[in-house]
């Protein structure tokens, strides 16, 4: 077994894309490895109190242990409910076709 695990850590916002590679020991947290990631330095809106985590799409908690391979994501707050954009459509008369476009 490998002394460390290979994790990646991803942000994004509308104009820039930023993945970066760490190695960390076995038992690291999804915490640790956004730490060492540097993102915090370079991402000022990244707040771990209220942006949320995951793993591959999936919602873990700060404490997560990783494990080799893992896709750490950092994801910002919607812009929009999507649930309540979707009323206001209905509301105006709009059908909607799969994809979420207008018809």
């Amino acid at each position: 077994m490998s002394d460390q695990i290979s994790v990646e850590v991803v942000f994004a916002t509308p104009d820039k894309q930023k993945l970066v590679t760490v190695r960390l020991p076995p038992g690291a947290t999804a915490e640790a490895a956004i730490v060492q990631s540097g993102l915090l330095d370079e991402f000022a809106e990244i707040d771990l109190t209220q942006n949320k985590v995951g793993i591959f799409g999936k919602a873990i908690k700060l404490d997560a242990v990783l494990r080799d391979r893992d896709r750490v994501e950092i994801y910002r707050p919607l812009i929009a409910d999507p649930k309540e954009v979707r009323r206001r459509r209905v509301a105006e008369g709009k059908a909607m076709k799969k994809g979420g476009g207008e018809l």
